[in-house]
Order: structure tokens, then sequence, then C-alpha cells
């Protein structure tokens, strides 16, 4: 196409790209965007398929995403788990009224042995909705559940979002853990990424949003390297943008981080406030994201007398976020390990300069240390101190660094820019698929998932009626589960 024409927009009946829209049926078994980077994704990728002329149906499990509202072609279909983690009651038990299925049994079983069920539960539910509407969509986009009920013939062509491999956070979880029974719960909690690791060898075509997620995919997950593309993701630049009107609340620092994730290293950046504030007493940090009232960052605000220089928000809206960066002399990643790092994009797209570490693939979103950011080791609190004292004493610095940011993220990371990236690849997918529908079936275990299984779970409920509204449950649950040994036996 022209770029006249692309700047008017996709012409009716046609995509951006200038051939036939695609119908995508874009999954989430968890998509608020206040519950975390997932939901980010969801939110603004399909804003941005749906500008570029495409038809896109959300799918989602609670929390339910929210979509960008009075585009056309952009529809939410909320696919309902019975929501055990919801607050104020999280891992309740449901009434006997609220069973439907043998796929709730296992998501109760599950959850009662101390595993977390959502990915194989939501694969499980997905999976039914997608056949049971086969012909409706092009392409099917999974954002990373990696559940067993994806694989094999889910109705179309399968492209999988994988941000970053979960056995990552798995590995940083047990080295914080302390005692055998804490890491023997962290062992349990995180027992879905066999599946995971199990069903990303399968896949087709394996999206992810930076080169170190590519390559951790393929050294962790099994996945084959020519089976991995990266596109990346990236900011809202006309959200996330500087406005010299906003004042800069002197000794701001903000990061966006929950304070019982180690991974997000925030017990190492009230550390290093503390450090800050024997330069400059007026330093304070704002954090975005939920306190916890016990647990090593709740110690660190003790041990350091920093009642009074942290706060913590939650919830906020977007505009209130961007306001917020806005207003920080200095914003801080201090994570051990990103996939991508959205919180750094956004906060360099604002203008606001950016302290971040080196950990994962947060040196592909941040650039060079002294040029777009200032860069120092994960899991160095002196370090962190470092940086950050050195750009709150020097204001031509931050002005710099701030204003190379925003060029940093307006060349490389932009949502529109992830859009026309995930929908050639949706394009190759089709191209890719010349299989019949239905054909080339793959039989897949869900194993040892509860103490029980599956199995016995659908059983269970055959027995107590509760599965008499759907009267197809013991087929399908025959028809998906096979045993662990040929599944192993697959992978």
């Amino acid at each position: 196409m022209t770029a006249e024409a692309m700047e008017a927009g996709p012409q009716e009946g046609s995509a951006a790209d200038g051939d036939v829209p695609l119908r995508i049926a874009l999954l989430t078994y968890k998509g608020n965007p206040f519950c975390g980077g997932q939901g980010v994704y969801v939110r603004h990728l399909s804003r941005e398929l749906a500008r570029l002329g495409h038809r896109v149906e959300v799918i989602g499990s609670q929390p339910y995403p929210v979509l960008d509202e009075g585009l056309p072609g952009l529809s939410l279909t909320e696919l309902p788990s019975l929501d055990l983690y919801r607050q104020p009651d999280p891992f309740r038990t449901p009434g006997r009224g609220e069973y439907r299925d043998w796929i709730d049994a296992l998501e109760v079983g599950t959850m009662w042995t101390g595993g977390f069920p959502e990915p194989l539960t939501f694969s499980l539910r997905a999976r039914r909705e997608l056949r049971a509407r086969r012909g409706d969509f092009d392409v099917v986009h999974d954002n990373q559940t990696l559940g067993y009920g994806l694989l094999g013939d889910v109705g179309a062509p399968l492209v999988t979002t994988i941000h970053h491999p979960i056995t990552v956070d798995r590995q940083l979880e047990l080295d914080a853990a302390e005692g055998w029974q804490r890491k023997a719960s962290v062992r349990r909690w995180y027992a879905f990424t066999r599946m995971q690791k199990r069903v990303a060898r399968r896949l087709p075509s394996v999206l992810t949003v930076s080169g170190t997620s590519r390559q951790e995919i393929v050294d962790h997950l099994g996945v084959s390297q020519d089976h991995v593309h990266v596109v990346h993701i990236g900011a809202d630049t006309d959200l996330f943008s500087p406005d010299p009107a906003v004042p800069q609340v002197p000794g701001r620092i903000v990061t966006t981080s929950s304070a019982d994730v180690p991974l997000k290293g925030l017990v190492f950046l009230i550390e290093a406030l503390a450090k800050v504030r024997t330069e400059h007493p007026g330093a304070h940090l704002v954090v975005v994201g939920k306190r916890a009232e016990d647990g090593p960052v709740a110690q660190a605000i003790e041990r350091y007398g920093l009642h009074g220089a942290v706060e913590f928000v939650k919830g906020i809206s977007d505009a209130e976020l961007v306001a917020l960066v806005r207003s920080a002399e200095v914003a801080c990643v201090p994570s051990l390990y990103e996939g991508f790092s959205l919180p750094a994009a956004e906060a360099m797209a604002t203008g606001t300069p950016l302290v971040a570490t080196t950990g994962g693939a947060i040196p592909e979103v941040a650039g060079p240390d002294g040029e777009t950011c200032l860069a120092v080791p994960p899991g160095d609190a002196g370090a962190l101190a470092a940086g950050l004292s050195r750009l709150l004493g020097d204001p031509a610095l931050r002005t710099r660094l701030g204003s190379a940011g925003r060029e940093r993220v307006l060349a490389r990371f932009t949502w529109a820019k992830a859009a026309e990236g995930t929908a050639a690849h949706y394009r190759e997918a089709i191209a890719r698929s010349t299989a019949p529908a239905g054909a080339g079936r793959t039989a897949v275990a869900v194993g040892t998932a509860t103490a029980a299984g599956p199995v016995k779970a659908a059983g269970a409920m055959k027995a107590a009626g509760a599965g008499t509204a759907d009267g197809a449950a013991a087929e399908e649950a025959e028809e998906i589960v096979v045993s662990d040994r040929e599944s192993r036996a697959t992978c």
C-alpha cells in the first residue's frame, strides 16, 4: 500500500497490509491489566490489531481483560472459571451449586493440593469453546496459557506468545525460599511449569518479546530455535509522553513492583533508598504495586526506618500512572530478571530518566549505560544507590537521558509495530496450516495435575450428578487425558 493509504487506515474489506482482514481469537487466562504484564499485552495488542482492520475477539477468564472501548471489530468473550483467588476470599472452596463439570472439579482439586490450576483449566475450557465455534476464526493466539487443552485441534492455526519461561520465576522463588516446607510449597505451586514445558515443545509457532526471552525459551523449555520469533512489544507512546506542565517532585523515585515477588528486586531498592537518603534526605520512593504487610520488603522498610519515605499505590488509572511517572525525577527498574520490562519502556516514553538493572532482557529495552539509561548489576543495592544519587544530583544528565530514552522507545518499542509484526506471523501460520480441519490431533497427558487426576475428577463429578448438564463431559475427558507415560514419551 502507499504511504497515503497507510496514513488513512485500512479500507473497507481490507486490513492495513492490503490483505483480507483476519478473524483472531486472542486467549488470556488472566487478563486484567492491573494484574500484570499479560493483561497489558492483551489490551494494547488487541487495540492495535483492531486498528489495523482485523476482527479481534479476546477470550479471557477472571480477572477479565479490560479492552479499549469504541473500536469496531474488538470484543470480549468471558470464559468464567471458579475464580478461586478472588478478593476478599482467595483460596475459597466453592459451594456445591457452583460446580458445572469435571473441569471445575479439577480446578478445585488442584487448588486444594497446593497447585495453581488456571493455565490447565482455562486451556480445557478454551478448547471446548473454540471447537464448538469451528469456522469463526482464522487464527488462535494464546497468551502464555501453554495448557494441554490447546494441543491438537482447536479449530484454527495456533500461535502462542511466551513472554518468558515461568521456570525462571520458579527458580528465583526457590532461591529466596527459607526452609524445606516453603521450598516444597513453591515447587507444588509451580508444578504447572512441567505441563508448559511439554506443551511448548509441540507448538508450531511461538512469539516472544525479546532476544533474551527467545534464548531462554530454547534453553529452559527445549523449544526448537526456528519455532521461536521475536516481536518486540512497547509502550503506548501517545499516553506515556512528556508533559512539561507537570511539575516534578524533588527527590521522587518511582518503580512498578510487587513487594512479595522476589524477582522484582524491590528489597534491594529499599536498601538503596536508605543509602541515597544519606546524600539526598528528600529522596523518597513511590511503588506502583501491592504492599506486603510482612516479608523481606516490609522488614527492610522497618529496619531502615523508611516508613515515611516509601509509599505504595495500587489500582490507579492509566492517567494517574502517567502523571505519577511524569512527576518523578527518576524511574527505577530494580528487577533481578525481566522478559521485557514494560515499566522501563513506559518510563522512558514519558521522558523520565531511568536507572535499571541488567537482569534478563532489560538492557534490550533500556539501552546502553550512559546513553539512554544508567545500568547497574541486578541484586546490587550499592550500585542502585550510586545510580540514583548520580541522577538526583545532576539535572543535565536527567534531561539528556530522558530525551534519549524517549527517542529509543519511539524508534523501537511501540504497540503499533508490535501489532504489525504479530499479524505477519498470523499470516505465516495460516499459510503453513495445510492439513484439513481435525487432522493431526495429538493425544496429550494431563498427568498428575492433582492428587486424584482429572479422570477421577470427571468420574466424581459424574457420580455426583454435576456433569449431567454437559453430556459430553466424560467423552471429552477421555479424549483429552491419556497416560502420563505416553505424554513423556512424545515430549
